[in-house]
């Protein structure tokens, strides 16, 4: 019977954890783009760091914010990172905490019931002409540099620049309304 009651609390904690994973997947993806710039292992990371959460969740302080014992792992996921590859950029830790505390202003925004800022970004991005919106996704998304996106384009590097020019005028405006 003792065993049955464990295996319930098991799968009671699987689902929960699951749900958090799922609400809180795209903005931790989000803080590890920001921090490593680079998308794969922006993935790899919080792949890796929800693994780390789960092993962990016994160690948990119900008392803290889950999104920032997460965005702490996800930190510390990075660093290890850094140590096994030396070819990354590390990251000042001033630029980490501005991060950091950006991801929080956004997650109060969220909880206070506004939108959250990449949820404001998505919609206001699929406002924009698809000339400006390809840009934006070419670059910014897919991680391409500006040759790269131009031919993609098939435009030319000026042309793509000033796109993107554009693009962020008009997605600022947008999501600071």
């Amino acid at each position: 019977m003792m065993t049955k009651v464990v295996q319930n609390q098991e799968m009671i904690d699987r689902i929960k954890f699951s749900e958090l994973a799922r609400e809180h997947h795209r903005d931790l993806l989000a803080y590890a783009r920001a921090i490593t710039k680079e998308d794969t292992l922006s993935r790899d990371i919080v792949q890796d760091s929800f693994v780390v959460a789960w092993a962990n969740k016994d160690k948990f302080d119900v008392t803290r914010d889950f999104p920032s014992w997460m965005r702490g792992i996800v930190r510390n996921k990075w660093r290890e990172s850094l140590r096994k590859n030396k070819r990354l950029v590390p990251m000042e830790d001033e630029m980490l905490d501005s991060i950091e505390g950006q991801m929080r202003e956004w997650q109060a925004e969220r909880q206070d019931g506004g939108p959250s800022i990449f949820i404001k970004l998505e919609n206001c991005l699929s406002k924009l002409p698809e000339s400006l919106a390809g840009a934006v996704r070419s670059f910014y998304y897919d991680g391409s540099n500006t040759e790269e996106s131009a031919t993609e384009l098939k435009i030319s590097g000026a042309s793509l620049r000033k796109r993107l020019e554009r693009a962020r005028s008009q997605l600022k405006e947008c999501v600071s309304k």
